[in-house]
């Protein structure tokens, strides 16, 4: 009996130590323009809000337009205690969809990336 609870034990150890570990990634919560969504006008900038502080220098994004034409965006910045990567878009979008694509590394080391669409109406 002794022998299988320090099985037990070290398995539950394990389970949330690795919990921890799967949780301390920077994950996207939140952006706008919302992923999926249509907006009317071409937008200023993009937020994208994420569950941990960001490390600006090793993060950042890539937005495309329709044919996968790069879009021009300003340099990137933090906000909101550093969750939330703000990135200026310097042109105004004609109406199509685009891909944001982001990659980010959390202030706690670790990396994460992602990509997710929206549309401007014509």
């Amino acid at each position: 009996m002794l022998r299988t609870t320090k099985i037990l034990i070290a398995a539950f150890a394990a389970t949330i130590i690795l919990t921890g570990q799967a949780l301390a990634h920077a994950h996207l919560k939140s952006s706008t323009p919302a992923a999926d969504s249509t907006v009317k006008q071409s937008p200023g900038e993009i937020d994208l809000t994420f569950s941990e502080g960001l490390n600006l220098k090793f993060s950042g994004v890539t937005v495309t337009g329709p044919g996968k034409a790069a879009v021009k965006t300003g340099n990137p910045m933090l906000m909101n205690g550093d969750s939330t990567l703000m990135i200026p878009v310097t042109d105004k979008l004609a109406s199509g969809k685009y891909t944001v694509e982001w990659r980010v590394l959390s202030t706690d080391g670790h990396k994460t990336n992602g990509s997710y669409s929206f549309t401007i109406a014509p």
